[in-house]
This record gives structure tokens, C-alpha cells and sequence, in this order.
């Protein structure tokens, strides 16, 4: 019986077998020890920058969709709240019908906030068979040879394989402590990228729905689940994931600052940052972007006649 897990993952190894040898000949070019286990980590923060920097249109979507989700939350309660205890076929086609129409005239979806994870898993179950078949001294699908998969196999960091995981320290208690301290950190990043969102991204308003009382929940949930299922990942994917973590939490800070939520407590400081340059645009009450405040007004003057400059002065 074929191995249809293998199959499915086996252009994600061959794509990452090409990114991680690319940078790791790349690095070696510039004179970086091919067998050192941080040129290994140089290899895996290219990996990052590639994966994550083609996903950003993917990101973008998803962080605008989760915003726009919470901001739906009230108006889908109400169609909750309208449909509550009938569930006869009518009843239950039209909530399906109005929850639809939310869903598109707010341009949200609630799996747009998923993508993202789903599209990374295929990357983090490559990964790890990419390390798995290397530590065996194997030859991967790709560019990663028997010799490139004996380097990768022996390299260290703090003495540290980067093979290793923590129920396999055979002795070296430094693959323990190291292992406890990336946990720690991956752990970090993910509460506090998830923090910065919900306490300075979502308005007052949203913060009563009942969906931010269940992303609240979620805040504690999957920081605990990546603490108890990092014991079992090697170094290396560990720090592929953390410096992965490390690019979210950036590039979340950028887009809460720049694309806030209309409403929270950072499209309130935005506002106030370009108050204090002259840069604020505010809207008149037909919509359109009016002047800032103490600025001079832009709009083209319509040219005046002869006859009608002479009628204007006798005024």
C-alpha cells in the first residue's frame, strides 16, 4: 500500500530541500563553516523569509478577514438570537441565507483565519520529515545529498544537535535546557501576538460579542497546546517555528499600527500620531476625505471670466 501521507508531502520536502540548500551554499560561498550548526540557522531563516514573505498576500486577507469577523459578531448574534430554537428547514435556511449576506457584505469568512495555519502545517510536516530523514545520515527527495544530510545531522548549537529533541538528550542536559527555553519563547510570541490584537486592535463594541469571549479563550489555549507538543519536535524545527513566530509577531505589530480596527484603542493612537504631524484626513458627512485640520484647502478654484471678475469687484 502506497504511503499517501508521503505523497502528499513529498513536493513541500523537494521545495524545501531547495530553499534550505540554496542558502546553505549560499552562506557557505561567503565562507561560513558548511558543517557549523548556525549556518544551518542561517539556512532555516531564509526558509522563513521565503515561506513567510509569499504568504503575506495570504496574512494580509486573513488579518482583514479576522477583523472584519469580529466586527460581523453583532449582527450574527442578532441573526442567532432571531433563529433561536427554531430548527425547522425554512427557519434554518433563512439564518443560513442572512448569516451569508453578513458574511459577504462585511467581506469576512470564518475560514479566512485559518488559511494561514493550514497552509504552514504542510511546511512544518516537511520540515520535520526533512530533519527526521536527514538525522539518519539518508538522502532526501531533493538537493539534500547523503553529505549535505551527515552535516546537517552533526551540526550543534550550545552543543546542541540540532536533530535532537528533549526526550532524547542522551545525557546532555543542555538539549533539555535549550529545548525548555525555545518553548518558553515560542510560547511568548504567540500569546503576546494574539495580545497585541486583542487588546489594542478591536473596538469596545466588538469586545461585548460573545466571538471575542471565544478568541479570548483561544489567547491561553494554543500557547498550552504548542507547550505540550514542543517536547516532541527536534531543535531544528523548533527553531524554524520560533524564528517563524518572531516574523508574525513583527508583522503583526506593523499592520495593527498602519491598518488598525475603525474604533480600537490603535486606531485611536494612528489618529492621534497624525494629529500631531498634520497628516490626519478626516471624513465630511458626504463621505468624501476632507482637509486636515489647520491645513489649507486643496480644491481646484474655477477660472473667473473678464465680465464676470468686473461684475464680482463693483459688488
Amino acid at each position: 500500500m502506497p504511503d499517501i501521507f508521503g505523497l502528499i508531502l513529498w513536493p513541500f520536502r523537494w521545495i524545501i530541500e531547495l530553499i534550505l540548500v540554496g542558502f546553505h551554499t549560499l552562506w557557505t560561498s561567503i565562507g561560513f563553516d558548511p558543517a557549523n550548526g548556525w549556518t544551518w540557522i542561517l539556512s532555516l531563516v531564509g526558509l522563513v523569509v521565503v515561506v513567510r514573505s509569499l504568504m503575506i498576500p495570504l496574512t494580509v486577507r486573513q488579518i482583514k478577514s479576522s477583523r472584519n469577523m469580529l466586527l460581523a459578531a453583532p449582527e450574527i448574534k442578532k441573526i442567532q438570537d432571531k433563529y433561536k430554537g427554531k430548527r425547522d428547514q425554512f427557519s434554518m435556511e433563512a439564518m443560513r441565507r442572512e448569516t451569508t449576506e453578513v458574511y459577504a457584505r462585511t467581506g469576512s469568512s470564518p475560514m479566512a483565519g485559518c488559511w494561514p495555519i493550514l497552509v504552514q502545517m504542510p511546511i512544518l510536516f516537511g520540515l520535520y520529515n526533512v530533519i527526521n530523514t536527514a538525522q539518519h545520515q539518508q538522502p532526501g527527495v531533493g538537493l539534500m545529498n547523503t553529505e549535505l544530510a551527515a552535516l546537517f545531522s552533526n551540526a550543534t548549537i550550545f552543543t546542541v544537535p540540532l536533530r535532537a529533541t528533549f526526550g532524547t538528550a542522551n545525557g546532555n542536559s543542555m538539549v533539555q535546557i535549550l529545548a525548555v527555553i525555545m518553548i518558553v519563547l515560542m510560547v511568548a510570541s504567540q500569546f503576546f501576538t494574539q495580545k497585541q490584537i486583542m487588546s489594542k486592535n478591536i473596538s469596545e463594541a466588538t469586545k461585548q460579542s460573545p466571538m471575542f469571549k471565544q478568541q479570548q479563550m483561544m489567547l491561553y489555549i494554543l500557547p498550552l497546546t504548542f507547550a505540550i507538543s514542543g517536547v516532541l519536535f527536534p531543535i531544528g524545527l523548533m527553531c524554524y517555528w520560533l524564528i517563524s513566530n518572531f516574523w508574525t509577531l513583527v508583522q503583526q505589530w506593523i499592520v495593527v499600527r498602519n491598518m488598525p480596527t475603525p474604533g480600537s484603542e490603535a486606531a485611536k493612537a494612528r489618529e492621534a500620531r497624525l494629529r500631531a504631524k498634520g497628516k490626519w484626513v478626516e471624513e465630511n458627512e458626504d463621505g468624501a476625505e476632507g482637509a486636515a485640520a489647520g491645513s489649507t484647502s486643496t480644491q481646484r478654484q474655477q477660472p473667473i471670466g473678464k465680465q464676470r471678475a468686473k461684475k464680482k469687484k463693483k459688488k
